[in-house]
């Protein structure tokens, strides 16, 4: 027998009860690593449980995604806080806010949403009274994730492409301005989501889990709130992040070109060389964020258009797109740690120091113990 959770939508088996939420990982490790070999049937004794091969793989997925994203993102929040990978304050600011917001996008959306509340029932986060407000803190997280990339992509834009407005702008104190205008933002944003949701069922005189309200489907306001989220969270960030990346692409090209023609340089010039390896680091990060959100942006369009929602049909191609595009836009949160690492040598260097200081405080207590 199986059961649907309220939050997620997920299905598990009851025999699992109420604890023992170590076993369920366990049990959801084994499930994602042998289900792809086992025949449907065996495995699942319900036609709803089928589901495509490829969505087996999220499983492992999610949890390497955790183990990998939580300290990568600390770890890089705590080397750019120390200031000495070659960058300006402003740009700093900016980084180590990118770094909190996707920490907390892979606490709420992976951590929580697809390790904890899938096999942990009667979870505080499966009530009716907090499920509103964690969907509203997990949008807001993605959002905040966002809209700081694409803030950092006009801070570098304004910086190559208007020489008197980045003396203004391109400041310690500008970013801290923008980053908690954005943030601020965001939170008044979403607020509509605390009355989207209505409760999925009342067991004992307490309500559990969240469902959309009737009129969200029904609603042209609704419609409008939820195009307007998608196009703040997809469409319009991919937009601006082209638009600026184009434009600094051929300031850059002509600068170039006219550097050389003014010096005559037919050799390596070496400023021009330094302008171009700052420069790997925005396209690096703003070229990734293109690539892992698209499959979501175009799932949303098809869905929309053909009014052909996803449901609970895990073989459905709209609902295998679906899920990988939301793999991607999470996974996103996590690659902006490799692109420092492989883009910024200095940032590589902070890494190998932090490894070897980590390895003398654990080694050294070992020895005094063997002693």
């Amino acid at each position: 027998m199986f059961v649907n959770d309220p939050v997620t939508n997920s299905i598990a088996p009851s025999w699992l009860g109420p604890t023992g939420g170590f076993q369920r990982v366990l049990i959801r490790i084994g499930a994602a690593l042998f289900a792809p070999l086992c025949h449907p049937i065996v495995l699942l004794k319900s036609s709803r449980m089928e589901r495509a091969p490829i969505l087996y793989m999220k499983e492992i997925a999610y949890l390497i995604l955790v183990a990998f994203g939580i300290p990568a993102n600390v770890m890089t929040a705590a080397i750019l806080c120390r200031g000495k990978c070659g960058l300006t304050r402003g740009i700093t600011r900016y980084m180590v806010a990118m770094a909190m917001a996707d920490l907390l996008v892979v606490i709420l959306q992976v951590l929580l949403k697809e390790v904890y509340i899938p096999y942990t029932y009667n979870s505080f986060l499966s009530r009716s009274t907090m499920c509103p407000s964690y969907i509203y803190l997990r949008i807001l997280a993605l959002d905040c994730s966002v809209w700081l990339t694409v803030s950092f992509t006009f801070d570098r834009f304004v910086s190559i492409c208007c020489p008197k407005l980045r003396l203004v702008y391109c400041t310690d104190r500008t970013a801290v301005v923008v980053i908690v205008s954005l943030c601020a933002l965001s939170c008044l944003k979403y607020i509509p989501f605390h009355f989207m949701y209505e409760p999925y069922f009342i067991m004992d005189s307490v309500k559990w889990g969240c469902r959309h309200k009737t009129a969200y489907f029904t609603s042209i306001w609704w419609t409008l709130f939820s195009w307007m989220c998608n196009m703040s969270l997809s469409f319009l960030p991919i937009i601006l992040i082209l638009l600026l990346n184009g434009l600094t692409a051929m300031n850059i090209v002509a600068a170039s070109r006219i550097r050389r023609r003014l010096k005559s340089l037919d050799g390596k010039d070496s400023e021009a060389e330094n302008r171009r390896n700052a420069i790997v680091l925005l396209f690096t990060v703003s070229g990734t964020y293109i690539l892992l959100w698209t499959t979501g942006a175009v799932t949303f369009i098809f869905t929309r258009i053909t009014i052909n929602f996803v449901g609970s049909d895990l073989t459905s191609p709209s609902t295998i797109a679906n899920d990988v595009g939301i793999l991607l836009i999470r996974l996103s949160c996590c690659s902006n740690t490799c692109i420092y690492a492989m883009t910024q040598s200095k940032f590589r260097e902070e890494v190998k120091n932090g490894i070897k200081i980590l390895t003398r405080f654990i080694v050294k207590p070992v020895k005094l113990a063997r002693h």
